[in-house]
């Protein structure tokens, strides 16, 4: 086996510096909150002022007067390792999570499939870059060993067992995620490498430490097994995504948008489904709902069918919100889907530039994104022969993706009139040639609607097609003929 670990450093402010594409100007820092709050993350322009982690939040306010700051959010750092993890998957079928800031992968069965190795990480990274993210990446025999790896920094992959001692030497016995007393009684004997560690009387240390201290040093140098427990992505995809600074306009949450579809796009691959309706929540300032007891806006997303393209899903966000009017600033956003569907996936191209995602939008989605839901109405068929019940006008886009029932083999118009209107006027003035059938429709006894018609294709001396009927009553030709429809 070979594990990839994926280690993230700077995880606190990313959740919330993923959600804007400012530049790094702005100093921004994250706080441990609490009664003696500390910092816990900066960005490069806070540290650039002097701001450093673990100095108290009061001193580094004072250091940059101008420093915007947020409080450290563990939920939204164990939603980001879900979302990485998530991701993953569509790299290998096993990955697992090691909060607070790491993800692993099995990367060992899918080295051919992606081309090698380089090329595997090389995709990881830039996929998990591109979510916002900052990752430091390792590969090792052991899961463990490559979640040491990544914490001190080495980039060079370990590929077999028996160089893992070597490499792991020199290591600080801290990367090991041990419990703090141990490491600083083995400091105080200096003790602080793996090497040092394991150069100890093993059974003094197990005696001195307990079997933990041993076990994660056996396991480290894949001595022992390393099960980790498998990540599933949820049922349902629910999500948040906070601004590092409240937005005045929504045309500025484009880019958390485009986050939040990433997001939806990778959980949607995991599952094999795309999606049909979802519901993107814009939560305003605490502040403004205590103060006007206002909720979140609530912008309602329908896709013709099943979509997972991440160009796609952003696109019909970025319409909805083009056309919104923030009541107040929002300082989160929300994505939860509400409708999917099965969606097999696409073909690997044989082409440079086929891996491309393309935003290929069906024009009724952005058309509904645009200019509202009720502005685009489409039809969904019924099991029903009686041509005026076998469609029906809707709004709802989830049924654009059922199976419609068998249609008859005899030609339908493409334009049905709302009803049908007597034609003998017309045919008086100059006789229509009739180009086909009959065909007979004899139905709705059951619901009161009964009817009794013969139905034929007819040419009008304009040359137009036009779909006619007669009424049978008792099975008596009434002569009247009617005009139900035109084609194309």
């Amino acid at each position: 086996m070979l594990w990839c670990s994926i280690f993230l450093p700077a995880l606190p402010l990313e959740v919330y510096a993923r959600g804007s594409d400012d530049d790094t100007t702005q100093p921004f820092a994250v706080g441990s909150g609490g009664s003696r709050p500390q910092i816990v993350a900066a960005n490069a322009a806070a540290r650039t002022g002097g701001v450093k982690r673990g100095q108290a939040v009061a001193g580094a306010l004072a250091l940059v007067p101008g420093l915007a700051l947020r409080d450290r959010d563990p939920k939204a750092e164990t939603r980001a390792l879900e979302s990485i993890a998530t991701f993953t998957l569509s790299f290998t079928s096993a990955a697992s999570l090691v909060p607070p800031s790491a993800v692993l992968a099995e990367i060992g069965g899918s080295l051919k499939f992606f081309g090698g190795l380089d090329r595997l990480l090389a995709a990881m990274k830039r996929g998990i870059e591109a979510r916002g993210h900052a990752p430091r990446l390792a590969v090792a025999p052991s899961p463990l060993a490559a979640l040491v790896f990544a914490r001190t920094q080495r980039s060079e992959p370990v590929l077999e067992s028996r160089a893992l001692a070597p490499a792991l030497k020199d290591a600080p016995l801290a990367a090991l995620g041990l419990d703090s007393r141990v490491l600083e009684t083995l400091a105080a004997a200096g003790v602080r490498t793996i090497g040092a560690a394991e150069a100890l009387p093993r059974d003094g240390l197990a005696r001195r430490f307990g079997p933990g201290l041993v076990e994660a040093l056996d396991r480290a140098h894949a001595r022992i097994p390393d099960p980790r427990a498998p990540y599933a992505p949820p049922p349902s995809f629910e999500t948040k995504l906070a601004l590092p600074a409240p937005a005045h306009d929504a045309a500025a949450l484009g880019f958390a948008a485009h986050r939040l579809a990433q997001d939806l796009a990778a959980w949607l691959l995991a599952r094999g489904l795309g999606v049909q309706a979802a519901e993107l929540a814009l939560v305003h300032e605490p502040w403004q709902r205590a103060r006007v007891g206002r909720p979140a806006t609530v912008l309602a997303l329908a896709f013709a069918s099943p979509a997972r393209a991440i160009g796609h899903l952003a696109t019909v966000m970025h319409e909805r919100l083009a056309r919104t009017a923030l009541p107040a600033p929002v300082e989160t956003l929300a994505l939860a889907t509400r409708s999917t569907a099965p969606l097999a996936g696409a073909p690997l191209g044989l082409l440079p530039g086929d891996e491309a995602d393309a935003p290929l939008v069906p024009l009724v989605d952005r058309l509904r994104a645009r200019l509202g839901d009720t502005a685009v109405v489409s039809y969904a068929t019924r099991a029903d022969h009686r041509p005026e019940r076998a469609q029906v006008e809707t709004t709802d886009a989830t049924h654009a993706g059922t199976d419609p029932p068998a249609t008859p083999g005899a030609p339908r118009p493409l334009w049905l009139l709302p009803e049908p209107v007597p034609i003998g006027d017309a045919l008086a003035a100059a006789p229509w040639a009739l180009c086909d059938g009959p065909e007979r429709i004899e139905s709705g006894w059951w619901d009161g609607g009964d009817v009794r018609r013969d139905y034929c294709v007819a040419q009008t001396p304009q040359g137009a097609r036009a779909w006619i009927f007669r009424h049978h009553a008792r099975g008596t030709d009434d002569g009247d003929w009617w005009l139900h429809g035109w084609f194309a």
